[in-house]
């Protein structure tokens, strides 16, 4: 009893810290930087409880399930499994015995193991975390797409207007269009892609253009006439022979119903794979190595915009400009949050360990090597000067992009 009530008590006074720190950094800083850092360690405690959850129900035994590491705050034991939080939330951890064959393992618990475990659940059980993350990519996909809407290529909208030198407005401006207009249509034609507006501006200079435009959720009709490009002149040289409104085209964000944002959660986070899956072997190759080493080294290369566009950032840096993106609403922080997914997703399925991918790969290697009756025992300690190297160049990699965003933060892209 005496035991509870000092859990009890661990944990009220842990919850009015949090509360406590949570509204004293709100105050100092805005509600922006709290919400992304209980984001963040959402999407953490998702992929242990991916981890968590799987094991279970392979009925492996799970002895530990924490949020965070070092000195513990507080902690329960509930069953067989001790649930806590410790002082530096950087992470999180689910501990099941046996994940190698030279831990030793009282022989009555041995069955109940991950070593012991079946190869797909083994596999499943490794890989939880990365499939969870990909869980999450399709949910803010789907949150996204249904209630905040997503640039799309067929909302084509006015995003900004061109100065015609000597002309106070645009054919555009003295239709009366307006920056974030989406234009619907044009002489009752649907206009569903940019290159379908330039087509019809261009073949129709000189002549009047009912255009249908969607404004704050209106439908209003304005009449332009493109000018013909000659007669006008942008930074002292004249446009090319064909029609212009003077405008800057936008892909405007497109809702959709939520059955209708099932099929497009799952393009976008497949775009988002792809990207990923070709970002991460740019940050691994010697040229980005390269790069980073001579920005770490030159304020000048570390500030250059060029420089800044391609490199990667550690959490400081995307923590920054999650919280940058809550200026121009939910939107950007949700592909924020997307993309941080997807990209800790592929990159922890890399086949070396300490990553679970390292997991899979040696799990996947010891079911090829066994045969029936006779299970394969792969020796990882043969492994140890690889799995050094790695860890390596994570450690320069994650002190790198940490001292970059540090020192020299990527310019705010949401400005």
């Amino acid at each position: 009893m005496d035991s509870n009530l000092e859990t009890r008590r661990s944990l009220i006074t842990l919850l009015v810290g949090v509360v406590a720190f949570v509204a004293l950094l709100t105050w100092w800083v805005g509600w922006a930087l709290p919400l992304v850092i209980f984001a963040v360690i959402f999407i953490v405690m998702a992929h242990e409880f991916g981890h968590f959850i799987t094991a279970k129900r392979a009925g492996m035994k799970v002895t530990d399930f924490f949020v965070g590491f070092g000195p513990v705050l507080w902690s329960t034991t509930i069953g067989e499994t001790r649930y806590g939080v410790r002082a530096i939330l950087a992470g999180g951890y689910v501990k099941v015995p046996g994940m190698t064959w030279t831990e030793t393992i009282p022989e009555d618990e041995e069955k109940r193991t991950y070593r012991s475990a079946s190869y797909p659940r083994k596999a499943l059980f490794a890989s939880a975390g990365s499939l969870m993350h990909l869980v999450m990519a399709l949910l803010l996909a789907w949150a996204a797409l249904t209630f905040v809407g997503l640039p799309s290529n067929s909302h084509v909208g006015v995003g900004d207007f061109t100065k015609w030198q000597g002309h106070k407005e645009n054919a555009a401006q003295l239709a009366g269009l307006k920056v974030g207009d989406q234009i619907v249509a044009i002489n009752r034609t649907a206009i569903t892609s940019d290159e379908q507006l330039i087509s019809v501006v261009s073949h129709d200079s000189g002549k009047r253009l009912t255009i249908l435009i969607q404004r704050a959720g209106r439908d209003l009709t304005v009449h332009a006439t493109p000018v013909y490009g000659p007669s006008v002149e942008v930074d002292g040289k004249p446009l090319a022979k064909h029609g212009y409104l003077g405008v800057g085209i936008e892909n405007l964000p497109g809702r959709d119903s939520w059955y209708a944002a099932i099929p497009g959660s799952v393009t976008e986070v497949g775009s988002l794979l792809g990207t990923a899956v070709h970002a991460i072997v740019h940050v691994f190759s010697p040229g980005e190595f390269s790069s980073l080493f001579h920005q770490v080294a030159s304020p000048a290369a570390a500030t250059n915009p060029t420089n800044q566009a391609t490199r990667p950032e550690s959490i400081v840096g995307v923590v920054r400009i999650a919280v940058q993106s809550t200026q121009t609403g939910p939107g950007d922080l949700l592909l924020i949050l997307m993309a941080v997914n997807i990209f800790v997703g592929v990159l922890n399925m890399l086949p070396m360990l300490p990553l679970d991918g390292g997991y899979v790969a040696i799990a996947t290697y010891e079911r090829l090597r066994s045969k029936r009756g006779l299970r394969y025992h792969a020796d990882v300690n043969k492994m140890a000067p690889v799995i050094y190297a790695f860890m390596s160049v994570l450690l320069v990699l994650f002190a790198c992009t940490l001292f970059l965003d540090i020192a020299h933060p990527i310019a705010n892209p949401f400005h």
